[in-house]
């Protein structure tokens, strides 16, 4: 019979954590600095007349030591993210990617994650190289052509764990914010719901061997609303909710809204979201969108019709606000 082991990662009694003082009590990333110069310099490049996207892709982890061996992670591999990016680019767009290391890239969504892998794709040219496979070098160079026409308009900035992201998420929208109403920030990323704050964790690895192991944690803290308030408090922001039951997308997307005041939620469900999603708003129905099945198996993503319609609506948001002024 084994024995249950309470692990001392968390008090007892619920620990609310405060937004504000988040930052106060966690470790930012080491890329903290390097991103903070890297998206300043890139925006001070860019044509100031060009609307900008913040787009936020994957998962994030949540690390269960603070020399962390293990943590909670979640399935997201940046599919819409990425894909979304392109899009913007080729909408005109400027794009910052904040993405989890290892997930999908734009341009590169479609190699690094095939159940093949790169190598997949290649093949011995007879002379001592490499080519591209005849069947895939269509696509491999239309990739590799937009890659090149859009790399001076595209940052891309990678984090790991949810702390990353916040501090991330943070900083990147601090920098943003004077631009206004030019700004999108398009939060595709699948941000965790509990974490264990690193007050409370073990400094080194859970040991295992000595009984079954309990974890007690926290709910993150929602960053949505400072976001709105106050990191960047004109921006045009579109946040994403995912659900399995039907029953609750449209009041849980309308509950989001009123609680952190941003625009539009881009509401769908785990099964079906890779064709069907809903645009949600305070004011109006549920905008639903979504494509034929056959148009999705010969390789058109909803994120193009998804981007289209979102760019729309912000050039709208950026005239009225223009209207106001």
């Amino acid at each position: 019979m084994s024995e249950t082991v309470e692990t001392p990662l968390v008090p007892v009694e619920r620990e609310v954590i405060d937004p504000d003082t988040y930052f106060d009590h966690n470790q930012p990333p080491k890329n903290l600095q390097w991103a903070h110069d890297k998206v300043k310099e890139f925006i001070a490049q860019q044509d100031s007349n060009r609307p900008i996207a913040l787009v936020t892709s994957g998962g994030t982890t949540v690390p269960l030591e603070n020399n962390t061996v293990r943590f909670v992670d979640n399935f997201s591999a940046g599919t819409r993210g990425s894909a979304s990016a392109e899009q913007l680019l080729a909408l005109g767009y400027v794009v910052i990617f904040l993405y989890r290391e290892n997930s999908l890239q734009p341009f590169n969504r479609h190699y690094s994650h095939s159940a093949q892998g790169m190598l997949g794709y290649l093949t011995p040219d007879g002379k001592g190289g490499v080519k591209v496979k005849d069947e895939y070098a269509s696509k491999v160079l239309v990739d590799l052509e937009l890659c090149e026409k859009y790399k001076a308009q595209l940052l891309q900035v990678t984090f790991t764990t949810l702390s990353d992201y916040l501090f991330l998420l943070r900083e990147i929208s601090l920098i943003l914010a004077p631009l206004g109403t030019r700004s999108m920030f398009y939060l595709a990323a699948a941000v965790s719901d509990f974490f264990i704050p690193s007050h409370n964790m073990v400094e080194h690895k859970i040991q295992s061997g000595t009984g079954d192991l309990t974890l007690r944690m926290n709910q993150v803290p929602k960053f949505l609303r400072p976001l709105v308030k106050n990191w960047a408090p004109a921006c045009f922001v579109v946040s994403f909710k995912l659900e399995t039951d039907p029953n609750l997308l449209a009041p849980k997307a309308k509950y989001a809204l009123e609680k952190y005041g941003h625009q539009i939620v881009v509401a769908n469900l785990l099964n079906t979201r890779k064709w069907q999603v809903w645009l949600i708003t305070k004011h109006h129905d549920p905008f639903l969108l979504q494509i034929p099945l056959k148009e999705l198996e010969n390789g058109h993503d909803i994120e193009q019709d998804l981007v289209a319609e979102l760019a729309r609506r912000h050039k709208q948001y950026i005239s009225g606000a223009s209207e106001t002024q």
